[in-house]
């Protein structure tokens, strides 16, 4: 069963102020053969303003050939001014509870549970194995189920609030006021501890978005603590590779569902239900025409480039699935 979409949150348990009437959601890529399997969460990135269609269905269908059953989370995102703060934390945690609590019917091991996060996502994956004992869920049938996930895979992860910090993120979760507090919470290397699952890290060293130093920082406090992680830095490569592939080059993305909430954004903006004018609309849809099915239209030369590195950094699917067989 591929492409089954289920709203997490009943709505009068959701109330981002920004949502117009989105909720968050998960999608499945379940296999029909009815045995049971290790889950992959794919959490895609997009600097907590978008959830980025490049690193969901070719995340999910990759993981699901590797004979994961996969369900893909379109989270709470802030496009334009109102701070996320924990509700993002909130979906991921919900989601795992679900389907923990429907792993017989999904076909999953509740006990061999990984999230796979990208970027901003990859901080949201993060923050759910430092942070997962810190959300309750409101529902006593979700309550008392485990959010914390078996293991993480963090593709060139949003990691620290500090020196080398992808501030938009911070800003786009916290607000641009946000309090030391809040930051040393969200700044998530201080936090690691022992009780941590295993992680997989990797990136690129010539990331020009997320300094490479936000892994390298994680992967130090792993070690500190004792947690049992893998690290791997690739030479060249630019932000947002996804699964580095041909397909993902060419712009394969699948069907962009993790856009619904731009997209309810973008109809109550034209509707008036907004403060913003009817032009902002314009403007949101014409800044997500290239995150869309069809993709970026690279730069031959740059296009060139990424072609020679996809050997090497698209290697990062083959070694996480070898590392997660030792730890799911």
């Amino acid at each position: 069963m591929i492409g089954r979409r289920t709203e997490i949150w009943r709505e009068w348990e959701y109330s981002y102020p920004a949502a117009y009437g989105f909720r968050p959601i998960i999608v499945s890529y379940i296999h029909e053969d009815k045995k049971v399997r290790p889950c992959m969460l794919v959490v895609p990135g997009g600097g907590y303003r978008y959830v980025s269609s490049t690193e969901a269905d070719p995340v999910a269908r990759t993981f699901y050939a590797a004979g994961y059953n996969v369900f893909v989370l379109a989270y709470t995102v802030n496009y334009l001014d109102e701070p996320l703060k924990l509700q993002p934390l909130m979906d991921i945690a919900r989601a795992v509870r679900i389907i923990r609590y429907h792993a017989e019917k999904c076909s999953v091991d509740p006990d061999k549970m990984a999230v796979c996060g990208f970027s901003a996502g990859a901080h949201l994956c993060a923050s759910l194995c430092v942070h997962y004992s810190d959300i309750s869920d409101p529902d006593p049938k979700y309550a008392p189920i485990s959010a914390r996930p078996d293991a993480a895979v963090l593709g060139y992860p949003v990691i620290t609030s500090g020196e080398y910090a992808h501030k938009d993120s911070f800003t786009a979760l916290l607000g641009a006021d946000a309090g030391e507090k809040e930051l040393e919470y969200m700044s998530l290397e201080k936090h690691v501890t022992d009780d941590m699952p295993p992680c997989f890290l990797w990136q690129t060293a010539s990331d020009e978005s997320v300094p490479v130093e936000n892994s390298y920082l994680f992967a130090m406090a792993c070690r500190k603590a004792g947690v049992p992680f893998a690290h791997h830095v690739f030479s060249e490569g630019i932000h947002g590779m996804s699964v580095a592939t041909g397909e993902w080059l060419e712009g394969c993305y699948g069907t962009p569902y993790t856009l619904e909430q731009i997209d309810r954004l973008t109809e109550a903006i034209e509707q008036g239900a907004t403060p913003y004018p009817t032009e902002k609309a314009e403007e949101i849809r014409t800044a997500f025409s290239g995150k869309r099915d069809g993709g970026k239209k690279w730069d031959p030369e740059i296009k060139q480039w990424l072609k020679g590195i996809l050997d090497e950094v698209g290697m990062w699917t083959k070694l996480a699935e070898k590392w997660l067989e030792d730890r799911l």
